[in-house]
């Protein structure tokens, strides 16, 4: 059996806003499986990669919709734990004319932020090619640290191990300042996707100086990503950027977990563990070839609503690609 992408973290529920009432409020919202990590193991499942995920989930009637709808997209869930001491996280979600969205997340209390090391699978680090994770899962003291459990964990069985910030204000208690708590876990990550924003946030002190703090640490390989505009890519030797695909946008939530896993998911392919991620560097169009993979991925999934619902399997990003410059 192939070597599997493990995502941890948050699965929830979305509920998507649908229609407005004579006060603009909206008339109805529809529930959607989501989560960042949740996602980008399903955008994996769908491209025909082996894909499992690991998090907690309320015994209550969300957390089996999760469950099943993992299940359903092809992801191994053998890593997913169950309580009964909090509710499976919701959000609502907000979409504007151009596609971008706003949240409202019911979280904390919910079960995503009970899972400990003990929860991971004695064996579940050994059949990972890639290790997951989203700063979603950093908001927390103690889920924070099994997450960084996780990174180490993975990192020793060899696996590569990816971090996505997914910086979500919102998620955060109030006065805590989330900067130094993260850069803890953007250390240990080998690959690492910012948003332009996200980047900025970061770059208090300048990009150069993000650089070299990212550089100290395990990472050999950053993306940053900006919508329809050009992504950037940088490592310790070298820096570039490429086009992206120009779509119109239906709803945007999902887009950088459907990047992440097709960039993950080309990544697997090419054997690229932590110790041979300078190599593919040197080997300029493959690179390339996972980066513009990746772009068309997140382009497909904004043309459609929702975020397992919105992922691509491997044909239509293939067509999609060939069709659009």
């Amino acid at each position: 059996m192939s070597r599997s992408i493990l995502c941890f973290g948050e699965a929830l529920i979305d509920f998507h806003s649908e229609g407005l009432g004579e006060s603009g409020f909206p008339r109805s919202f529809v529930p959607y499986a989501g989560g960042a990590p949740a996602n980008v193991a399903v955008a994996v499942a769908r491209l025909g990669g082996a894909a499992a995920f690991a998090g907690m989930l309320g015994n209550d009637l969300f957390g089996d919709f999760l469950l099943d709808s993992l299940r359903r997209a092809g992801v191994d869930t053998e890593g997913v734990a169950r309580t009964g001491e909090a509710n499976t996280a919701l959000a609502f979600v907000s979409l504007d004319a151009g596609g971008e969205r706003s949240f409202s997340f019911y979280r904390p209390p919910s079960a995503d932020l009970l899972f400990r090391p003990h929860h991971f699978r004695e064996d579940g680090f050994g059949d990972a090619a890639v290790f997951h994770v989203c700063s979603n899962s950093m908001t927390d003291p103690a889920l924070a640290e099994t997450t960084r459990e996780g990174m180490r964990r993975a990192q020793q069985a060899g696996a590569l191990v990816s971090f996505d910030l997914n910086l979500r204000p919102a998620l955060w208690p109030a006065g805590v300042e989330p900067r130094p708590l993260l850069w803890p876990a953007l250390q240990l990550a080998d690959v690492v996707k910012l948003s332009a924003e996200e980047f900025a946030w970061l770059a208090v002190d300048g990009e150069e100086a993000v650089l070299e703090r990212l550089w100290q640490g395990r990472t050999r390989l950053l993306v940053v990503t900006d919508g329809p505009n050009r992504l950037r890519w940088f490592h310790p030797d070298v820096e570039g950027e490429l086009p992206v695909y120009a779509v119109p946008a239906v709803d945007t939530t999902a887009a950088g977990d459907a990047f992440v896993g097709g960039l993950l998911f080309k990544l697997a392919g090419l054997d690229a563990t932590s110790d041979r991620v300078d190599h593919l560097v040197t080997e300029l169009p493959r690179l390339h070839a996972a980066l513009r993979f990746a772009a068309a991925c997140g382009a497909l999934t904004v043309t459609r609503q929702g975020s397992f619902t919105a992922m691509p399997d491997e044909a239509e990003v293939a067509g999609f690609m060939e069709n659009h410059a």
